[in-house]
């Protein structure tokens, strides 16, 4: 099917437009989406367009509506085209380098912030893994202005893009790292600066098999698949985080609407309790925290209470590595244990 043409002032750069005949220039994008669009290139709301659709709009104007068209056509996602995309109160700086802000990622704000409804003025060390656009620390930044937000991802681009959100949006108690999760605090002597109360992250937690994928293809892939059905950066995320987090420590993290329950395992079986996950605003499980408050003991078990002759231990050792293992089976898959 032949792609509808679009009368452009690149087509007719004698054309001159008004924002009323701008707008009634055919095209298959939703007109609603095309007043957005224009109010954003004039610096104009919505009544403005009504109330002033008499009024001449520049050539340049005229040239960057027409184009933006054309990648919405094409596909490109509306973020991308305007360069930037709502989040809690700010609007954030978006390109092919950082994912698209989604508003369930707001759910994962709203339990961190639920959690410490009390604390929120409390000095405190905060953690964001793979912060892409910086929306979550930044928030995070906002809402605890006493504490300190690092914010850490794989990616140099993202970074930059981050870094430019915090100048706009005028935050200051925060630094971004680049490494892969953890990485830019693995030190031989870790000390309390290398301890968080609270580390966030909303990690890759789609199957590379996964069919919505095909809906996807202009956010950077690397920030949406991982390992075993989208499992494996949560699982290295959740066991690592007690060697970073203080005791009774915070961890909260986003992930797919089918994962809640594995994830909530994987949170029980290295230390975390009070162990709770919410649901989005579609009804889906979508962010699952847990508070640290001990560490994994392979001897305390549901076997604990059981009479066991001192020869048992071997047995009991093994059933409860057993029992380990099974709880964790998202982040082993394919592995082969020997006992």
């Amino acid at each position: 099917m032949r792609q509808e043409a679009i009368t452009s002032p690149m087509n007719n750069p004698m054309s001159s437009y008004t924002i009323q005949s701008l707008l009634a220039v055919p095209s298959t994008v939703e007109k609603h989406i095309r007043k957005q669009l224009l109010g954003e290139y004039l610096h104009v709301g919505q009544t403005y367009l009504i109330t002033h659709d008499s009024e001449m709009v520049t050539a340049a104007i005229a040239t960057q509506y027409f184009t933006a068209l054309e990648e919405l056509i094409a596909g490109k996602p509306f973020a991308y085209v305007l360069g930037k995309q709502s989040f809690w109160q700010h609007e954030f700086l978006v390109n092919q380098h950082t994912l698209i802000p989604r508003p369930d990622t707001e759910r994962l704000i709203e339990a961190v912030l639920n959690h410490h409804r009390n604390s929120l003025s409390k000095p405190m060390n905060i953690l964001d893994l793979g912060t892409g656009s910086g929306c979550i620390a930044i928030t995070l930044a906002e809402e605890f202005k006493n504490s300190y937000v690092s914010a850490v991802d794989k990616s140099p681009e993202a970074l930059k893009v981050a870094t430019q959100n915090a100048k706009r949006i005028g935050v200051n108690n925060i630094a971004f790292f680049e490494g892969s999760w953890y990485e830019p605090f693995m030190t031989t002597n870790a000390d309390e600066n290398n301890k968080f109360d609270i580390i966030v992250s909303n990690p890759p937690y789609i199957d590379p098999n996964d069919r919505h994928l095909a809906g996807l293809t202009d956010e950077p892939i690397g920030a949406l698949i991982a390992d075993n059905k989208g499992m494996a950066d949560i699982c290295h995320i959740v066991k690592t985080a007690p060697q970073f987090l203080q005791p009774h420590g915070l961890l909260a993290i986003e992930h797919g609407y089918n994962q809640g329950e594995q994830v909530r395992d994987v949170f029980l079986s290295n230390g975390f309790d009070e162990v709770i996950t919410v649901k989005d605003y579609g009804d889906n499980e979508r962010v699952t925290l847990g508070v640290l408050g001990r560490v994994p003991n392979s001897e305390q078990s549901i076997f604990n209470g059981l009479k066991m002759p001192k020869s048992g231990k071997t047995a009991l050792n093994c059933l409860t590595i057993f029992q380990y293992y099974l709880h964790n089976l998202p982040c082993f898959a394919g592995d082969l244990v020997y006992f």
